[in-house]
């Protein structure tokens, strides 16, 4: 029996009824007194990737004509799925950045797309975007509202000294070139990345965290000069993988001002062909092991680059392109939502989820456009949750997840659960701590006599839901048929689907008395929203 027939048995031997046995109790209390972090309003962002059809791995080539230089930008259903966001942040750059050339006036060589060449880096050749096509994709930018950062290539001019370690110093000439002619153009990149997986041992090639921070200086003079003053874009980087020592000789070397944003990839569900990932996917220990990078992160830019905010600039859970299995699945939603919560808490700006469209891993399908399940989780994050981070304790199985953010343009908060069991349903409750002062340290999880005392004690929003009538809106998410690996998220029991006329469904809640307790299915998601959650860090 293959493997994923072995991961689903227990799932389709699930009673259609919750019987008592089949689930838990479950309580949440949030700490609304305080933000404990903060996103950006476009923390939710999706990356454009420059691999041509001929990128494979493991016998498949899922990119086909999703590219920089060949996606279809007329389609609708993707100008549709971007203007759903209003705004998406979108993240143009990729493994083959540091090898494209820009179709500018003293380029000097022809401006040609990527070839297959076994000598280069990742089995390619220098590739080329010309002007024209730099005009067509802005346009589509422009139409659809959508909130750029462009990559650029930061190993033009440098020489390969050894192995996968690059020297001397960037020829900015081209670059500063496109620039200007983007600047002239009027388009508006909100930031200029500078290289991708360049940082640390490298993925491919490495350049020191020396040289590297001279020339995010000499990057900042450029934009200076050509923007000015007014809307200047900021300057972010390396889009790598994190290596504290490196991101932190960086910030050093760059100095103040010069780097207003750190990002890093993460892909650490293993290579897109390992039968392990789905397993992962629902393993809450493993799930945590990456708030130990967020947390570090956070700390090194605080001690040596406050000036600076991390950004995640690139993550698709499984590697080389995904997997084609679970990354556009239901189940991916699971490790896509717990990212987004986890990051969030370390006061991550921006998260840019690889990729729009291409790979096994794109938030829309590459052949039809149409969107996958985590889409759907994506645009409902971003509807949902509002900037300001909030602290929660959670009572029960470490499997059940949680997540709590001031409510997105309006009051209150809004509650993410996911449940990560696959037979075990959760009956939560949720409490508020306005009368209860929990000391530092003490989790409830590690303490459930105190958590039985206070469901006695403790209003769960305070004095506004005292006459009973309060609502709350849920949206709970589950996969088709009840099979984590459907194609097809139903919310609140209805399937997702494209509109008659091709357009993204509205996502509408269920309304609840607040006085209810929770009731999250096995394998299942749902954010709630309390409109009069009385958390006083979100109503300033």
């Amino acid at each position: 029996m293959r493997l994923w027939s072995l991961f689903l048995l227990p799932l389709l031997c699930l009673p259609a009824r919750v019987r008592s046995e089949d689930y838990a109790d479950a309580t949440v209390i949030v700490r609304g007194s305080e933000t404990i972090a903060s996103t950006s309003d476009e923390f939710v962002c999706a990356t454009i990737d420059w691999w041509p059809p001929e990128k494979c791995n493991y016998d498949q080539c899922p990119w086909e004509r999703a590219s920089v230089l060949n996606l279809d930008l007329t389609n609708p259903l993707l100008a549709k799925a971007i203007q759903a966001f209003s705004p998406l942040r979108i993240r143009v750059g990729g493994s083959l950045q540091d090898q494209v050339l820009y179709g500018t006036p003293n380029l000097g060589l022809p401006c040609d797309p990527f070839t297959k060449v076994s000598s280069g880096l990742f089995g390619f050749s220098q590739g080329c975007i010309t002007l024209e096509r730099w005009d067509d994709i802005n346009d589509m930018f422009l139409k659809t509202g959508a909130v750029v950062t462009f990559g650029l290539n930061a190993l033009r001019g440098r020489q390969q000294t050894r192995k996968g370690v690059w020297g001397g110093p960037w020829n900015s000439s081209n670059a500063r070139e496109f620039i200007e002619y983007t600047v002239l153009k009027n388009y508006p990149i909100d930031s200029w990345e500078f290289g991708n997986e360049l940082s640390g041992s490298g993925v491919g090639a490495s350049v020191s965290a020396e040289q590297y921070g001279k020339d995010l200086v000499e990057l900042q003079t450029i934009i200076s000069e050509l923007y000015g003053d007014s809307n200047k874009p900021l300057v972010v980087a390396p889009g790598g993988f994190y290596d504290q020592k490196w991101f932190a000789q960086l910030l050093d070397v760059s100095g103040p001002n010069v780097l207003n944003a750190m990002t890093h990839h993460i892909y650490n569900l293993g290579a897109g062909n390992d039968p392990q990932v789905p397993n992962r996917i629902l393993n809450p220990q493993y799930l945590s092991r990456t708030s130990d990078t967020f947390r570090s992160l956070q700390l090194t830019i605080q001690r040596h680059g406050p000036w600076s905010a991390p950004w995640v600039g690139e993550s698709g859970g499984a590697y080389n392109s995904g997997s084609r299995l679970v990354s556009n699945t239901f189940l991916n939603s699971f490790w896509y939502l717990d990212q987004l919560g986890q990051s969030a808490k370390y006061d991550t700006k921006v998260y840019c989820r690889q990729t729009l469209i291409g790979g096994n891993y794109g938030l829309l399908d590459t052949e039809t456009f149409v969107p996958n399940p985590d889409y759907y989780s994506a645009l409902l994050w971003h509807q949902l949750m509002g900037t300001g981070v909030l602290s929660v304790d959670i009572s029960g199985s470490s499997y059940l997840r949680a997540y709590v953010h001031c409510a997105k343009q309006k009051g209150g908060v809004t509650l993410l659960l996911l449940n990560l069991h696959r037979t075990m349903g959760f009956m939560v409750s949720v409490r508020n701590d306005l009368n209860v002062n929990l000391a530092e340290g003490q989790g409830i999880r590690r303490d459930s006599a105190f958590v039985h005392g206070l469901k006695r004690t403790v209003s769960w929003v305070g004095s506004k839901a005292s006459d009973g009538f309060s609502k709350r809106e849920e949206y709970h998410l589950s996969s088709k048929d009840g099979n984590p690996f459907a194609r097809t998220m139903l919310l609140n029991g209805a399937p997702l689907e494209l509109t008659e006329d091709g357009g993204i469904p509205s996502l509408y809640p269920v309304e609840v008395s607040v006085n209810s307790p929770i009731y999250v299915a096995p394998l299942t998601i749902a954010f709630v929203v309390f409109p009069d959650f009385e958390a006083e860090a979100c109503g300033r």
